[in-house]
């Protein structure tokens, strides 16, 4: 009957899906733009990449504009990734563009996905796989099971790379500081938390603390901001894609050596 048939082709597809993703060259931690960037780059580079996600909708923060107003600013050192994602653009004034952050969000999404990427939603990534002083993956269970309190145990995804794309929380830079003493490459060797907003010094420094933070983690995007304490920016666009991309490239580098 086709009733039975629907859900064996949902149930069927998604496990074949999940067990490939088992053993992955890169897992990110955090559905925001700048993961889903380097989402895109590292799948269109070949390699195996997964994102997890604990929202329903992944995209972060970038569908909402700014304070709900749905438009989003980017600046001119961003304007080739727009055009590559193919997003409508207007130019507004002083190097500075606008575009509709609904369009960009979903057009995101969609190039990182048909680029190789594999989007999990309702993931929450709750530790990582440390082995031998080094991040060697990702411990992943739904999320209603962690906001519910039930005492279900997660699973493993084994990862070369992963990348700490969860924000302004840092989570995953945060787990490997406190559960395992681990001393990341910070000026006190934890996270220094995010300084108050500043655009121009905050645009600039997401993209410079984009970086591997430790043996095997990186960091990008708003987390990277909170890693290393420099200020957040604000609703404007170009520091998180210019991370994203930054942070597959050097990923990229060191795993097609």
């Amino acid at each position: 009957m086709i009733e039975k048939t629907v859900s064996a082709g949902i149930i069927t597809r998604y496990f074949e899906k999940l067990n490939d993703c088992l053993d992955l060259d890169v897992a990110i931690v955090g559905g925001g733009p700048s993961g889903i960037i380097a989402a895109y780059y590292l799948a269109k580079a070949g390699l195996k990449v997964a994102q997890f996600d604990r929202k329903l909708s992944p995209g972060g923060g970038m569908w909402g504009g700014a304070m709900m107003f749905n438009e989003i600013v980017f600046q001119e050192e961003a304007l080739e990734i727009v055009k590559e994602m193919d997003i409508n653009y207007t130019p507004y004034t002083d190097n500075l563009y606008t575009m509709d952050s609904v369009e960009s969000t979903a057009a995101l999404l969609y190039r990182a996905v048909h680029a190789g990427a594999k989007i999990f939603n309702c993931y929450s990534v709750e530790d990582v796989v440390y082995k031998e002083d080094k991040v060697s993956g990702v411990v992943v269970n739904w999320t209603p099971v962690l906001r519910e309190g039930m005492h279900v145990d997660p699973l493993n995804i084994m990862a070369k790379c992963v990348i700490d794309g969860t924000g302004h929380d840092s989570e995953i830079c945060q787990v490997v500081a406190k559960k395992n003493g681990a001393t990341l490459n910070t000026s006190t060797g934890g996270v220094v938390g995010e300084r108050s907003l500043d655009v121009v010094t905050g645009e600039k420094m997401v993209v410079e603390g984009t970086k591997e933070i430790y043996p095997g983690l990186y960091v990008c995007g708003m987390a990277s901001s909170a890693v290393y304490g420099t200020p957040r920016m604000g609703p404007i666009f170009g520091g998180m894609m210019m991370s994203g991309k930054k942070v597959a490239d050097m990923i990229i580098e060191k795993l097609k050596k």
